[in-house]
């Protein structure tokens, strides 16, 4: 899977932090609460927001396997890491210091639509993502499920997409353009046919089945003209992927375009979980949401 410019990453990134949801990001991180250290693998990391967004939450020594599989992405994942910490020294491993943490950094190109259990060899303590499993296919939820069980890994995962889009104000052909994003979201990312707003859900089914306690809850963008460069980027993406659908006509889509990008607000839904599996391994599972 690629295609994600660093533009856009780096425009999501503050939104994507701020939607965390601060109770799920609790149940993840109190755990490791009296760990001195913790080692850590983000799948699809991008340019690195997941350990950005989450390193001041855990114990001061950690070790992120970042994993990707678009070299330019990890790339640009170290100089952007380099450039956020307050110092850093060697390159293999690269080693942060931030905030009185020591993070030390593995990049590590890997593809994973192949083979998921590649980025879960080393030992670990947590496997996290960001926005990833709305993009990969039930089947390969499946089989990465199995591989994360068969090591008892527990996992993190954030902003998930939902499948909710609500625009200000309201236009005459946002349902419309929603269905056909949908239609082209499910389209093979390079994992199967992808998930999209149902991956969430497919992947708490997966993870109960494996014998996990599954916790969710919300993390939607909530977004105003003060992120209108990121709403206007937002506009652009789906209409573009609307126009590949061919399902609607190209001036309804071209202007519903232009509304979009002066929208006064917009909300996207998502969801963030967090999976541990069950002492025992009975198969017993939990369903936790949080709101």
């Amino acid at each position: 899977m690629s295609g994600f410019s660093t533009q856009w990453l780096a425009l999501r990134e503050p939104a994507d932090h701020r939607a965390r949801n601060a109770q799920i990001r609790a149940s993840a991180v109190v755990p490791f609460a009296n760990r001195d250290h913790i080692s850590i693998a983000d799948l699809a990391c991008g340019t690195g927001s997941n350990l950005r967004g989450l390193a001041a939450h855990l114990p001061a020594r950690q070790t992120w396997r970042l994993v990707d599989n678009d070299p330019h992405l990890l790339a640009a994942a170290r100089d952007t890491l380099i450039a956020w910490a307050d110092s850093w020294k060697d390159n293999d491993p690269l080693i942060l210091l931030k905030d009185g943490r020591h993070i030390e950094v593995v990049f590590a190109q890997v593809d994973l639509a192949a083979n998921p259990g590649v980025a879960l060899e080393s030992p670990l303590d947590l496997v996290t993502s960001a926005a990833f499993f709305d993009l990969v296919s039930e089947a390969w939820i499946e089989t990465f499920c199995a591989e994360l069980s068969r090591r008892a890994l527990p996992i993190y995962t954030i902003l998930t997409y939902s499948g909710e889009a609500v625009w200000q104000p309201p236009h005459a052909i946002d349902a419309a353009i929603l269905s056909a994003f949908h239609q082209h979201q499910g389209q093979d990312k390079g994992f199967g046919c992808a998930a999209g707003p149902g991956g969430v859900a497919f992947l708490q089914k997966s993870l109960e089945m494996h014998g996990y306690r599954v916790a969710l809850g919300p993390s939607p963008w909530r977004l105003t003209r003060r992120e209108d460069p990121l709403v206007q980027a937002l506009a652009d993406g789906i209409a573009g992927a609307v126009a590949e659908t061919a399902l609607l006509p190209a001036s309804a889509v071209a202007a519903w375009r232009e509304a979009r990008r002066a929208a006064t607000g917009c909300e996207i839904g998502h969801i963030d979980l967090w999976a541990v599996p069950l002492s025992g391994r009975n198969g017993a599972s939990c369903r936790e949401t949080t709101s």
